[in-house]
């Protein structure tokens, strides 16, 4: 049950985030600051109202996942990668948060390899000439070293 919940945490957050930066011309910064802000504060003024597990970790799960809804719409950032994203980040952080403890920047660090992970099936799974036109020079570059 976490699991869901901490995806659709995650989902909202970067969608809103997403939504506050470009459609209302806030700012990535400014959106991921507001709305944590607001989440925060939120669990920390009612945190009877989730058992003690959630109310610890829903606001770390929607900061991280302003992370990322703060990517720029110039990398083909969408509503659909972003979900998928947040997602993959909601899915590793209930899994290996503990692996990250002590280190500055986990949350970020965490939004980068899910966001990053997303932008990746979604080149693969693609089937744009651009990705095989990549594949072609790829191909060409290493046949020229190899000989």
């Amino acid at each position: 049950m976490n699991y869901l919940i901490f995806i659709i945490i995650g989902i909202l957050g970067a969608w809103l985030t997403f939504f506050l930066s470009e459609r209302l011309k806030q700012g990535p910064v400014r959106s991921s600051a507001i709305l944590s802000l607001i989440v925060s504060l939120f669990f920390y003024c009612f945190p009877d109202l989730c058992n003690a597990y959630l109310t610890k970790n829903i606001p770390f799960v929607f900061i991280g996942s302003t992370f990322i809804g703060m990517v720029s719409p110039l990398s083909r950032g969408n509503y659909i990668r972003l979900a998928v994203a947040a997602s993959l980040f909601g899915i590793i952080y209930v899994n290996k948060a503990h692996f990250f403890e002590g280190y500055g920047g986990a949350l970020g660090a965490l939004a980068f390899i899910a966001l990053l992970s997303s932008m990746g099936f979604s080149v693969i799974i693609s089937r744009s000439p651009r990705l095989k036109k990549g594949i072609v020079k790829a191909r060409k570059k290493v046949s020229r070293q190899g000989k």
